[in-house]
């Protein structure tokens, strides 16, 4: 879950102007978005999977360096555009997970021409019940790791190492006023009236024991995208492609096999 440790072990982070991303494979092009404390370590059963037949594609949203007035979903989402425009890809697949699917999304109201389908997991951009009012007791270890243990069904995948970056995370002063300025971002930016206009297959994979974003919010999504097929994982919560990744891989790759066919 923090930031930038650890990184997907065995791969170079690629470092261009501001962009900072993981690249590797060859084909059609996946972008992979993770969340408020998601590291690229989260995507490591995927990345690994799918640079086979696709070109997998992870870059490290600023969610720390963006000016404070200027740290919200709209800006991570013209990041994006920025890096999008900077690589040169022609269609791309996005992939979000928590706060990078409402990233995808509101990089998809804006420039739909380019998305050619869209994957969204646990994503925020209609409703989250992230952190209830901020980090009470952010230098309590035991509080972060209920924290972090809430993201998961299974407890287990809190592990130290995931406690250890949350807790070094938000007690660093400029980290954690942005951390809570992007979930204030996020909760008033709803894009409820936007949604029905995205006319790209969509992809729903959503954790039946999802606190954060709760199964409501996958269906909810589920009746306002004109082209969407929901998919359910059991004993899973906010983070599948972390909790579940065989299940979580099979359902992706099925789905993207079939839809750029």
């Amino acid at each position: 879950m923090g930031h930038p440790v650890p990184l997907l072990m065995d791969r170079e982070l690629k470092e261009e102007g501001e962009f900072r991303y993981l690249e590797a494979g060859d084909g059609p092009v996946l972008i992979l978005l993770h969340g408020l404390f998601g590291a690229l370590s989260n995507f490591k059963p995927l990345f690994d999977h799918f640079t086979t037949k696709y070109r997998v594609v992870v870059p490290m949203l600023p969610l720390y360096t963006l000016p404070m007035l200027n740290t919200n979903v709209e800006q991570l989402a013209r990041f994006l555009d920025r890096f999008i425009q900077h690589k040169g890809y022609g269609e791309v697949n996005l992939i979000g997970n928590s706060l990078g699917g409402h990233v995808a999304l509101v990089y998809c109201s804006r420039d739909p021409g380019l998305v050619r389908s869209l994957t969204l997991t646990g994503s925020s951009g209609l409703y989250e019940n992230a952190f209830g009012g901020g980090f009470p007791r952010r230098e309590d270890k035991e509080f972060i790791r209920k924290k972090v243990a809430v993201t998961f069904h299974d407890p287990k995948h809190a592990t130290d190492e995931l406690v250890d970056e949350c807790y070094a995370t938000i007690n660093d002063k400029s980290k954690l006023i942005r951390i809570l300025s992007l979930a204030k971002s996020a909760i008033r930016h709803n894009m409820a009236s936007e949604i029905p206009k995205m006319t790209m297959p969509v992809l729903l994979i959503w954790g039946r024991q999802d606190i954060i974003t709760p199964p409501h919010v996958a269906e909810e999504f589920h009746s306002l995208f004109p082209q969407s097929e929901l998919h359910w994982i059991d004993a899973c919560g906010h983070a599948p492609m972390m909790e579940h990744p065989g299940q979580f891989n099979a359902i992706l790759e099925t789905w993207l096999a079939k839809t750029l066919a």
